[in-house]
């Protein structure tokens, strides 16, 4: 199985606070599961979302676009 997220690097721990809505939750609970199950590492949550979003803003060719203009 081949996930958008690599496998994390060895980092400090993070705390972040956000709220989610019930089904981006329980999608979020299975894409840990699936991590766990492809990188044979158990992460929680809250350690994989800094990561899934600094992969999107990596991947988002219009926001580089425009944060080159600002």
């Amino acid at each position: 199985m081949t996930l958008k997220l690599s496998k994390l690097p060895k980092r400090t721990p993070i705390k972040i606070n956000i709220v989610l809505n019930a089904e981006t939750h329980a999608a979020m609970v299975d894409y840990a599961r699936i991590y766990e199950e492809t990188y044979g590492s158990k992460e929680s949550v809250e350690e994989l979302i800094p990561y899934m979003i600094a992969g999107f803003l990596d991947n988002d060719h219009g926001f580089k676009r425009a944060r080159k203009i600002m």
